[in-house]
């Protein structure tokens, strides 16, 4: 039987992404149901799931919760899409996207005032969280809360498992993200096309940038290229990048340059 604290909770996007979701919240208690473009009822089944081909259907289900685990680019498409008439009563949207400030407008222009709408990150995934989310950074932005309550509920699913909760601006997020997120990404996927390897004589350094290749390349490009497209501030840091490097190289032709004119000097 589910307890008072336990949430009934949609699923829309029933990928890897929401499928380890799903996992801690059915441990926890909660009661779920998904919908997806890919056909995941067995899946579904087997996890103890209820599976709706339909959104209409997953939004007539009564939810407390819709959780919004679609890609980046496609979530304009999916919650437009989406009969809000049929829902039976304010209900809380949370999007679990690696952007913020997307998300947010987006669900500010197309979501009636009475939904309430809650944009996280969780910034780890099923590589890095699969031990447990102890210590893992949740971040969050209470965008429109009305029903506290639901909003604390879905939250303490978090911090149960011990996620250091952090509370930020959705453009906070997105600035800091660009920084960090889109930055780590785009180094691993430089390395990759530059296909470096391990080599019998590997320092520790080279070690971590190998092993910042690998986790990096198993995203997708789809989400990669969604933390340039859909945040403003990414595009800067890309540049800022290109800058940095152009002046590390100039520094080296300049430390050349010197040591040929010095040895001409002294022969």
């Amino acid at each position: 039987m589910a307890s008072s604290k336990s949430l009934k909770i949609g699923i829309v996007g029933f990928g890897t992404f929401g499928q380890f979701l799903a996992n801690t919240m059915i441990k926890q208690g909660h009661t779920l149901t998904a919908t997806s473009r890919t056909d995941y009822s067995q899946l579904c089944l087997q996890m103890g799931i209820h599976f709706f081909r339909d959104v209409t259907a997953l939004l007539e289900a009564d939810m407390d919760v819709i959780l919004l685990c679609t890609s980046i680019s496609s979530l304009s498409e999916v919650v437009g899409s989406m009969p809000l008439n049929c829902l039976k009563r304010p209900t809380l949207f949370v999007d679990v996207l690696s952007v913020k400030e997307h998300p947010r407008n987006l669900l500010l222009r197309v979501l009636p005032e009475e939904l309430d709408i809650l944009c996280t990150h969780p910034m780890f995934g099923p590589v890095s969280g699969k031990n447990g989310w102890q210590n893992l950074t949740f971040m969050y932005d209470t965008v429109r809360i009305k029903d506290e309550a639901t909003c604390s509920k879905f939250l303490q699913i978090f911090e149960t498992e011990g996620c250091k909760m952090v509370e930020m601006s959705c453009e906070e997020h997105d600035r800091a993200a660009a920084k960090s997120q889109f930055i780590t990404h785009t180094i691993g996927r430089t390395l990759a096309e530059m296909d470096i390897k391990s080599t019998p004589i590997d320092t520790k350094g080279f070690q971590a940038l190998v092993q910042l290749k690998e986790p990096v390349m198993g995203c997708s490009f789809d989400l990669y290229s969604g933390l340039f497209v859909y945040n403003r501030f990414a595009r800067q840091e890309l540049e800022n990048l290109e800058h940095a490097l152009h002046k590390v190289k100039e520094l080296l032709v300049q430390r050349m340059d010197e040591g040929q004119n010095s040895e001409r000097t002294e022969s």
